[in-house]
């Protein structure tokens, strides 16, 4: 699903940059990704953003490790809504 994938590409970008002020953006995406995609494949598609945020988690340092951490919460959070 290329909406999945653009979401993945432009969280994994924010991660890596770790701007705290870049949050809203970040949620954002997640929001426009639930909004584009069917229902059927809105959660599985959090899960695969969740598991990509947990995995750059493992690998990140300093504010990129705090960031990716408040994406893995904000996808924890939409999945307890769907």
């Amino acid at each position: 699903m290329p909406g999945l994938a653009d979401c993945q590409s432009f969280l994994r970008l924010l991660i890596a940059r770790g701007d705290p002020k870049a949050i809203p953006l970040a949620r954002c995406a997640i929001d426009d990704y639930l909004a584009l995609a069917p229902v059927s494949a809105r959660r599985g598609g959090l899960r695969v953003l969740q598991q990509d945020a947990f995995d750059l988690h493992g690998t990140a340092v300093g504010v990129q490790r705090s960031f990716a951490e408040t994406v893995e919460a904000y996808i924890e959070r939409k999945l307890a809504e769907e």
